[in-house]
C-alpha cells in the first residue's frame, strides 16, 4: 500500500526516539530540521549520537524503553533492531494515539521518512513507499541539483506578497502567474535568483 503524502506541523508536538545507534542518529538529524522538542531513550549512544544530543541540548534518558514511555508523545520513532520491541511499541502507540515509525519495518509504521530536500521554506519529499529507499535517495539528489539557489529569495518575495494582498481571486491569479513565470524561466535556463 502507498503512503499518503502529508506534511505534519510539529509545533507543540513532542517526539520520542527509542534507540541510540546509526539509524536513530539519521532520524534525529532529519527531525531537527523541523523540531527540537525531541527526547531520546536508549541504554547506549553512538559517539555521533552523543555529540549531536549534546550540541542540540536534546533530552536524553539512558535506559531501556519501558511500557508507557510514549504516553506524552505525539510521534515515536523506534530505531532499534529488536523486532519484538518494535511490534510492542507500535501496538502501544495505538492505545496512546501517537504516530509510530519503526525503522526498516513497514508493518510497524503509521508513517515513513521520505527522502527530502529542505531549502528554507521549500521542502520536497520523495518516497517509493519503501520499495526502494535507494531510488528515492538518488532522485532526491538529482532534484537537489536542479533547484536554483535563488528559490529561497523567490519564496520570501511570494510570502511577502501573500501577506500584503487581500485574499481572493486576484491575489491567487497574480501569485500563480509569478510562480508559473519563475518555473518557466528555470526550464529555459534563465534563473535570475529573483
Amino acid at each position: 500500500m502507498s503512503y499518503f503524502p502529508a506534511f505534519i506541523k510539529l509545533d507543540n508536538k513532542k517526539v520520542l526516539i527509542v534507540g541510540g545507534g546509526h539509524n536513530a542518529y539519521e532520524k534525529l538529524d532529519h527531525l531537527l530540521d523541523f523540531t527540537h522538542d525531541i527526547t531520546v531513550i536508549a541504554p547506549e549512544l553512538s559517539e555521533q549520537m552523543q555529540k549531536r544530543i549534546a550540541k542540540e541540548a536534546i533530552t536524553f534518558e539512558q535506559r531501556r524503553y519501558e511500557s508507557g514511555d510514549i504516553k506524552d508523545f505525539a510521534v515515536v520513532v523506534v530505531a532499534v533492531d529488536d523486532i519484538p520491541l518494535q511490534a510492542e511499541i507500535f501496538q502501544e502507540s495505538k492505545h496512546y494515539n501517537c504516530l509510530c515509525n519503526a525503522v526498516d519495518s513497514v508493518d510497524y509504521c503509521d508513517f515513513i521518512f521520505p527522502s527530502y530536500i529542505k531549502k528554507d521554506d521549500l521542502t520536497i519529499a520523495v518516497s517509493t513507499s519503501g520499495a526502494s529507499p535507494a531510488m528515492a535517495k538518488h532522485l532526491r539528489m538529482f532534484l537537489q541539483e536542479i533547484i536554483p539557489d535563488g528559490v529561497s529569495e523567490f519564496l520570501k518575495e511570494m510570502k511577502a506578497l501573500r501577506s500584503t494582498m487581500p485574499k481572493g481571486k486576484e491575489r491567487m491569479q497574480m501569485l500563480d502567474k509569478k510562480a508559473e513565470e519563475y518555473v518557466k524561466n528555470l526550464k529555459h535556463g534563465e534563473d535570475d535568483d529573483s
